[in-house]
Formats: structure tokens, sequence, C-alpha cells
């Protein structure tokens, strides 16, 4: 049994990056030309006039953050759109009455979301190198942080996909939460630049334990504390993964 469990997951993760790599025009380029975009802008025209960060280039500061940036939208997305899509055409009843365990449903398209958002975030880093030096501080932490962060927002998106009940629900979460939070998670800026009442405002915003997690794994700084950074992302994999578990398990927006 464990052994068709197997096959299933394995035809889950080809299904899904089959299907991102297949249209890589619409999933791939996009994401790399808007951060080329920031790199030129934020990073050359501005980032001379700011000076350093930490030690830094402003360039280089923003790097870790644009990266990740591009690992969070890109993880999301490819969840919410690819399992509304079964739903949408009904694809996902064949998983539903198919002797597959629920876990395997979630970490096929979880598999699939992180795949995208790492391809993205490494054709991203590539990209960096044509602005600045490459530097990795700590590189252990570099991996865990961007697969426990694509494992995040890829259930996230997943949650969304499985409440949403049109294509427009889908847009909602990424341009009302998403943007906002990651804009404000210090992907521009060191949390030390901002007032104490604002510091600990930012701290509220889970994406600023992240893109600091992710920039101690660059640069060696970092605006929290890298344990409670791990502690976090782990609570909001154990988290999203229980309430999607749960809900798919229903049939919660899924059965007709």
């Amino acid at each position: 049994m464990a052994h068709l469990y197997w096959v299933a997951l394995k035809r889950l993760w080809a299904k899904e990056i089959h299907r991102f790599g297949r249209i890589w025009i619409q999933t791939l380029v996009p994401p790399v030309i808007t951060m080329t975009l920031y790199f030129i802008i934020f990073g050359n025209l501005i980032g001379s006039r700011i000076g350093d960060m930490h030690g830094f280039t402003y360039m280089q500061f923003i790097v870790p953050g644009l990266i990740m940036m591009s690992v969070i939208t890109n993880s999301y997305a490819n969840v919410a759109s690819s399992f509304f899509s079964a739903k949408f055409q009904h694809n996902i009843e064949e998983l539903l009455v198919a002797p597959v365990p629920t876990h395997i449903i979630i970490a096929g398209y979880v598999g699939g979301g992180v795949a995208r958002g790492i391809c993205v975030g490494a054709l991203v880093t590539a990209i960096s190198l044509l602005f600045v030096p490459f530097h990795v501080f700590y590189w252990p932490m570099v991996a865990l942080t961007i697969l426990l962060t694509a494992i995040v927002f890829s259930l996230a998106g997943l949650l969304n996909a499985v409440f949403a009940r049109s294509f427009d629900d889908i847009s909602l979460i990424p341009t009302f939460v998403l943007t906002p939070l990651t804009y404000l998670g210090g992907v521009f800026y060191s949390l030390s630049l901002l007032p104490p009442f604002w510091q600990a405002v930012s701290k509220l915003n889970p994406i600023v334990y992240m893109i600091s997690g992710f920039r101690y794994g660059f640069l060696g700084i970092q605006d929290v504390p890298v344990p409670l950074t791990l502690a976090i992302l782990v609570v909001f994999v154990a988290v999203f993964y229980a309430i999607v578990w749960a809900l798919i398990e229903r049939g919660k927006g899924l059965r007709s």
C-alpha cells in the first residue's frame, strides 16, 4: 500500500510541475522580469542614494528580500490556481473518491507549489548576480527558511482555493493581504530604522520573520532572533496543514 501511495504522490508532483513548466512564459518569466525591474529601480537608481545598510550596499541588502518575495507569491499562486482549477473542472472529485489519503493530496499540491517557488527563487538569484556579487553567510539557514516559507504559502494557497467559489476569490487574498504584508515585511528596509512602536507593530507581520531569517542566511544580519523565526515557521506549517487536512477530510467546498 505504501508503494501505491508513493506512486500517487509522484504522479501528483509530476502533474503540478508539468503544469507550471508547460506555461513557463506565464509562470516563470513574469516574476523574473518584475524582480529585474526592482533590482534596477531600487538597487541601482535609488540604492546609490541611500548608502550602506548594516555594512552592506543597499542592493545587497534587498536581494534576499526580493528573492523571498518571489518565492512567497509564486508558491501561493501555484497551489491556489491549480487546486481551484481542479475544483472548477470537477477533477478534484476523482482524487476524493480514489483510495488516496488526504495527506498525499496535500503533499502533492504543496510539492508543486514549493517546486515553482524555489524554481523562481533560483532564477531571481541568478539575475541578482548581474547586479551584486554572490554572498552566503550560512547555507543551512538559507535552505531551511526558503523551504519552510514555500511550504507555508503553498498551504495558504491551498486554504484559499478550498474556500474560493470563483476565480476572483483567488486574487483577493494576494491583492489585499499578501502584497501589503510582503511590502511591509522588511524587504526594502530594516526594522531598526523604525520607531520602537512601529517595530513592535511590524513584528505582528509573520513575513517579517521569514525575510529576516532568509537575510540572516545570506548576509548574517537579522531583525528578529533566528530561533524565533524557525519556531514561527514551524507553527504556521503545522496550523495551516491541520486546517487544510480537516477541511479536505470534511469535503468543505469540494463536494457539490
